[in-house]
């Protein structure tokens, strides 16, 4: 596909960048409509999403540093690079920031993330589009119908047949998306919303990963981001089937918002 959407004078706007913005943008909106829904104060949203924006870039930038410490040893210029960054890094760096913002404001850290998982795959589900626009992350090789030819990609190869695995972890994500607000419908324990994302998402990106076909690291046979999933999805069957609390209803979730911020 073609990455430069756009040019405005010398500014060339990049489809991957449009769609991270737009997701961010999306995301944010969710979560606050969500939040006022369950009388929740909306000004911790926006010091939250700032918060996994700054620490969610780092990690990712992070993780594809030690997935690819020998390139960086021999090109240090890659850590500061606009490229290379790995989704699992972000979603650790982004979960670390609402830790420490919960932590700080003496409130529910896993109501958060309960609150937070739809607009994380919603989010997901646009970067995805950016990434087919970039040509990044592209498929393998494949003779059916089902397939994208790229022209004038960077870094997927061009004139060649591939499966379009961007556009399948879109639709992915917004799925995932769709089903946790579903989900979110009725009173939840606080831990499931966030368990059922781990579960689906590390499930999703597992198999996702066999029909890819760029360099992404490997840790014996499996990718790094399926050696991940592992892990992710034990501790999403964890939270899912933990016998945790109620989450509180929206009235008593207000209250816990005003109390917190009487203590600021």
């Amino acid at each position: 596909m073609y990455n430069d959407i756009f040019k405005i004078g010398g500014l060339t706007i990049h489809g991957y960048g449009l769609m991270i913005g737009l997701g961010v943008l999306c995301a944010i909106f969710l979560a606050e409509y969500r939040a006022k829904k369950r009388g929740l104060n909306t000004d911790h949203i926006f010091s939250i999403f700032l918060l996994v924006l700054i620490f969610g870039f780092i990690g990712a930038k992070l993780l594809f540093c030690l997935v690819e410490i020998r390139a960086v040893i021999a090109n240090p210029w890659l850590i500061l690079s606009g490229d290379g960054f790995v989704v699992y890094g972000g979603i650790i760096g982004g979960i670390a920031a609402i830790s420490i913002y919960c932590r700080v404001k003496k409130t529910s850290f896993l109501m958060y993330l309960d609150l937070l998982a739809p607009s994380v795959a919603l989010a997901q589900g646009f970067g995805r589009i950016g990434c087919f626009l970039a040509g990044c992350c592209y498929g393998r090789e494949t003779d059916s119908a089902f397939c994208i030819v790229f022209r004038e990609s960077l870094y997927a190869p061009n004139g060649v047949k591939l499966l379009p695995t961007q556009l399948m972890m879109s639709a992915g994500n917004f799925i995932i998306a769709l089903v946790l607000l579903l989900y979110a419908k009725k009173d939840r324990k606080k831990g499931r919303i966030i368990g059922l994302y781990l579960i689906l998402y590390s499930v999703g990106r597992f198999v996702i990963e066999f029909f890819r076909n760029d360099y992404r690291g490997s840790i014996g046979f499996l990718s790094t981001s399926q050696f991940i999933s592992i892990f992710t999805l034990i501790l999403g069957v964890l939270l899912f089937a933990a016998k945790l609390s109620k989450k509180e209803k929206p009235q008593a979730a207000a209250i816990e918002e005003k109390t917190d911020d009487s203590q600021d």
